[in-house]
């Protein structure tokens, strides 16, 4: 149930969607979408880098408590978690020219950047993913949202 990244990046790292369902960087599966048409028009990716940042460092991305209601919420729902902070840990290479996803069907590329920006399912019904698991792929528009790339189990930058 681990993703690792390897490849042309500084650092290694391995992920586990098991333990996301805490993290307050997730989104609920119905509205990955419907956010990503409404800020279109949103300040320029050196701002987006700069909240990140505020983010990461003055709110640790880790619930502090969880009240029953919101523990019962959780267990109801579907949720993604943007891939951005992974990749940004791992600091690509500067020539890194493209990502694989190693699937349980074969390989996938995609472009650096379609990763950068891709959401991983990572809980249905608040449950993990387990078929075709551990995660499955949307890219940010939601374009293959009928069609996600499922059991992605390593990616691999190139």
């Amino acid at each position: 149930m681990i993703v690792p990244i390897t490849g042309k990046v500084a650092y290694p790292i391995t992920l586990d969607p098991t333990v996301w369902i805490f993290d307050d960087r997730k989104i609920l599966l119905e509205e990955a979408f419907l956010q990503n048409t409404d800020n279109k028009d949103e300040d320029d990716e050196l701002e987006k880098a700069s909240k990140r940042w505020d983010r990461a460092v003055f709110n640790p991305p880790v619930n502090k408590s969880i009240s029953r209601f919101e523990g019962e919420k959780i267990l109801k729902n579907s949720y993604v978690m943007p891939i951005i902070d992974f990749i940004d840990n791992a600091e690509m290479n500067d020539n890194a020219e493209s990502a694989t996803l190693a699937t349980s069907n074969g390989e996938v590329s995609i472009s650096l950047n379609e990763l950068r920006n891709g959401l991983f399912l990572f809980a249905v019904d608040g449950k993990t993913v387990k078929d075709d698991g551990p995660v499955h792929f949307f890219y940010q528009d939601g374009s293959n949202q009928e069609n996600p790339i499922k059991g992605v189990q390593k990616i691999i930058i190139k």
